[in-house]
């Protein structure tokens, strides 16, 4: 049993990266597939996909292909549920389907004016009013999720869907070295340094861009070793 995962450009893409840390993160086991969102062919890469149109996409052994992040989460935590893709206990495991849920539809600001990208820092940004709210939200909902935990460095002390959703905020908050707590950034450095992270890095550094398709115009400073 093997699953089919859709992504994009792993340097850029922050739904294809939520996609395979879902897999990669709990060893299911998956085969990837590039499809071509910076080289234009994107639609035909994922026309066999319908009615699925962006990544990340999932097909299943069966066939079926799921789209939207969340779909494919709780796809996956229903087939095996034995992975603990979520928190084992009940509160914390609604608070994990919260914070994922808010990260799917929210922080538009913040996605907005800072595209993820794994390539280097960007010093000197400096954020608007509307991305600074969105990251007081983000550190409260961190701190909300903190509360559940009871040892361990993640979200809600052992590594959950809600750590993977919340990656790309991590490389954003480190690619543009945007304004937050200690602890905050403590996690966001939890993150970078996690082996599965460092791998998909790696992985999308293997490709140059010329033009670099986010060239914010600040002066840059190397990637966090």
């Amino acid at each position: 049993m093997t699953y089919d995962l859709y992504i994009a450009d792993r340097t850029f893409s922050s739904w294809s990266l939520r996609g395979w840390l879902m897999l990669e993160k709990f060893g299911l086991p998956y085969r990837t597939h590039l499809v071509g969102l910076y080289a234009g062919t994107m639609a035909a890469d994922m026309a066999h996909l319908a009615p699925a149109r962006l990544v990340p996409a999932l097909q299943l052994p069966d066939g079926t292909v799921v789209g939207e992040s969340m779909a494919i989460a709780e796809t996956l935590a229903e087939r095996h549920p034995e992975a603990g893709l979520w928190p084992k206990d009940a509160a914390a495991r609604a608070t994990a389907r919260m914070l994922c849920a808010e990260m799917a539809a929210g922080f538009s600001a913040l996605r907005s004016a800072c595209p993820m990208q794994l390539q280097h820092v960007n010093k000197g940004f400096q954020p608007s009013d509307q991305t600074r709210a969105d990251l007081a939200r983000i550190e409260a909902l961190w701190t909300h999720a903190r509360s559940f935990a009871i040892e361990g460095p993640w979200l809600f002390g052992a590594y959950s869907l809600a750590d993977a959703f919340y990656a790309p905020v991590c490389a954003r908050i480190t690619g543009y070295d945007l304004p937050v707590s200690d602890a905050a950034r403590a996690y966001c450095g939890t993150t970078l340094a996690d082996p599965a992270f460092q791998a998909w890095r790696a992985e999308g550094l293997k490709v140059t861009y010329d033009p670099f398709p986010y060239d914010m115009g600040t002066p840059t400073a190397e990637w966090p070793a």
